[in-house]
């Protein structure tokens, strides 16, 4: 969830997501180079959506993304049950609604730059010491201060 990244980036962890929701606020705090995009833009999901999304094309186009999709089928990781997940996988083939096989290459790329990232330990830290330092914005007792004066129009009291 994105108040769950939050507290990640707080603690000085890396981001790697899409532009929804909290990432974007996310992003914009710890700037663009300290945060792992991937996925489809907004414009980009329209597009996609407008001239007829099909998961199954996305997936004939992608031998890996298929070798995948066949082994969850096949019950590779649910030790042997290929039923286990087949709710999901009718849901990826039928509908696939949030566009996941659409952007599951742009999040292997994305992957192995966070993999290449990590074994630069000099980067990977000032990395992680940014996103702690930039996201004092979102800890709680900013938000409680900001919800006191402007929403529930409060002053603090000294505590005796």
């Amino acid at each position: 969830s994105g108040t769950g990244n939050m507290k990640f980036a707080l603690n000085g962890a890396l981001t790697i997501g899409t532009l929804d929701g909290a990432n974007v606020e996310i992003r914009e705090r710890v700037g663009a180079d300290n945060f792992f995009l991937f996925g489809l833009t907004v414009e980009e999901v329209f597009a996609l959506k407008s001239k007829g999304y099909d998961p199954r094309a996305v997936i004939e186009g992608d031998p890996e993304l298929k070798q995948v999709i066949d082994q969850i089928s096949a019950g590779v990781f649910s030790d042997g049950d290929p039923t286990l997940f087949e709710p999901i996988i009718r849901s990826l083939l039928d509908r696939d609604e949030f566009l996941v096989l659409a952007d599951y290459r742009a999040y292997v790329d994305a992957q192995d730059e966070v993999e290449k990232g990590y074994r630069d330990v000099d980067t990977w830290t000032r990395k992680s010491i940014l996103n702690a330092a930039r996201c004092g914005f979102f800890s709680s007792d900013r938000a409680m201060r900001q919800y006191a004066a402007d929403i529930w129009k409060v002053e603090p009291l000294p505590v005796r």
